[in-house]
């Protein structure tokens, strides 16, 4: 059996999208189950819609994943280099070998002059039907060949496709395709402006020499994969053909199109996996890192957009994920990009974590407000608010009670649960609070509901009007929970503080 190698091969054009990351996520799944390589190449060669720093945008992003490389950039590996800029003198070679073969063309038609034809011409595509209209080394003579080369003229070299061929493609999702090759135009895989290929021959060209045995990628078939058959077919590279599979896409959350960066902004949640500053407009767009969520939440998240286990299981490991993936599981069709659900997946991985490692990190938000706290307590704090948060950034506005006394009361709550005999009950219960010298929640908890009993007075009322002098309004853990961990003077100092605002 062959070695498994796959690649995932983004642009540096911007930001790497969410379903770039699911992408490379299912390219290390796959990899990984099978003892497989897992190779990352920067696919470069679009000199004009470069974006400085998003190589590294995207390097940082699939670190932070944990998504591993076995070869690539940052890497190295005996097929280096692994930028297709740094490349150009291998593609040339392969150039010059389809336009020996008459698999391919120099075309010297000018931006204005293909504007031109496409005005004059409806749904104009340059291949087999217009190119004798066209300026190329098919429609003129070889006089007119040499003098545009010897004046330096700028070329392009096009693919050569020949009319209604039957493409066949076996794809790992959607089982055999098969395209008619008149839909294809004579793609551009060369440019002399500036000595590199398009996208179409690298990919080809870098997936024969690299050895990748499959091609896992996000996009839709046409016109890149009929496309790079015949290119396989034309270099006699059909032996090594790698397999395909099409992955299904990421759709808006309503299921009507393709995700888009300007769906994450309308409804408020990221598509990309960290933030991102536009070196041209300095936007930033947010991401999931910095929106709090845990890269294995992430992972989870992503890995069933679009595949399944075949069982009722939602929370998976890493390896578990390895050692059940497939493309038999996989969706033939589109994924709904349900971003509550991520929240859900966050909600779970927080759960997970020790209350140890959470007050690690909840504590950096209350050193940037300056409330220093003792460990335990802080500990002690978490286990009893985690469960009501997604994120651990959601702590404070839940906990800030446990910190800051409050000075401010909910009216809602006020008029609902403050009674005319209200002050009179607090001052009451505040006297015999002031007796107990054992604070922990139950002993507390006994005497104040034998008080109430002997008072006669309603649990409801007493609890209710005691939760708004502590925390401020009708939230929180257990009161006495809460009264345990602010302490006994600071318990008594809030109760007189609320009777003396709220009166």
């Amino acid at each position: 059996m062959e070695r498994v190698r796959v690649r995932f091969a983004p642009s540096p054009t911007g930001a790497l999208h969410i379903g770039g990351v699911r992408t490379a996520l299912y390219n290390y799944l796959f990899a990984k189950k099978l003892g497989g390589d897992m190779i990352l190449r920067i696919e470069d060669t679009d000199s004009l819609r470069f974006v400085a720093g998003a190589e590294e945008y995207i390097i940082e992003s699939l670190n932070w994943l944990n998504i591993k490389f076995d070869e690539g950039v940052g890497v190295g590996g005996k097929h280096a280099p692994y930028r297709q800029s740094e490349r150009r003198e291998i593609y040339k070679k392969y150039v010059d070998i389809l336009l020996e073969k008459n698999a391919a063309y120099i075309a010297f038609d000018t931006q204005e002059e293909l504007e031109a034809k496409r005005a004059q011409i409806a749904n104009f595509q340059y291949d087999a039907s217009t190119r004798m209209m066209m300026k190329n080394t098919l429609s003129l003579s070889k006089e007119e060949v040499e003098n545009l080369i010897n004046s330096d003229c700028n070329f392009v070299v096009r693919f050569k496709i020949e009319p209604n061929e039957t493409v066949k493609i076996f794809d790992l999702i959607h089982g055999e395709v098969m395209v008619n090759s008149s839909v294809l135009d004579d793609k551009v895989i060369y440019k002399s402006s500036d000595g590199l290929p398009t996208y179409h021959l690298a990919n080809v060209i870098d997936d024969h020499l690299m050895e990748i045995s499959h091609v896992i990628r996000g996009e839709e078939w046409l016109p890149s994969t009929p496309l790079h058959v015949l290119l396989y077919r034309a270099f006699g590279w059909t032996e090594t053909m790698p397999k395909f599979a099409h992955l299904p896409l990421l759709l808006k959350p309503n299921g009507n199109g393709k995700l888009s960066k300007r769906d994450g902004d309308q409804l408020g949640f990221p598509v990309f996996p960290l933030n991102w500053r536009d070196p041209k407009t300095s936007e930033i767009s947010s991401g999931y890192r910095e929106a709090g969520y845990f890269p294995e939440a992430i992972v989870n998240f992503l890995a069933l957009l679009g595949w399944n286990s075949g069982t009722e299981q939602e929370i998976f490991s890493i390896d578990e994920l390895i050692q059940l993936f497939s493309f038999d599981r996989v969706s033939k069709s589109g994924a709904k990009f349900d971003y509550e659900k991520a929240k859900w997946f966050n909600h779970k991985y927080l759960q997970m974590k020790s209350d140890e490692k959470i007050a690690e990190e909840f504590n950096k938000i209350l050193v940037e407000k300056n409330i220093i706290t003792d460990k335990n307590t802080l500990i002690c704090i978490i286990r009893l608010m985690k469960e009501r948060v997604n994120f651990i950034a959601e702590l404070w506005e839940q906990c800030e009670f446990f910190f800051v006394a409050p000075t401010t009361y909910d009216q809602k709550a006020l008029a609902k649960r403050w009674k005319e005999n209200s002050a009179q009950q607090m001052i009451e219960l505040a006297e015999v609070l002031k007796e107990i010298d054992n604070f922990l929640p139950a002993n507390t908890e006994k005497i104040v509901m034998n008080w109430i009993a002997e008072k006669n007075y309603s649990i409801g009322e007493v609890m209710n009007v005691l939760r708004i002098a502590l925390v401020g309004a009708s939230k929180g853990p257990h009161l006495f929970d809460i009264m345990e961990i602010i302490g006994k003077e600071e318990t008594l100092q809030r109760i007189y503080s609320a009777i003396e605002i709220i009166k």
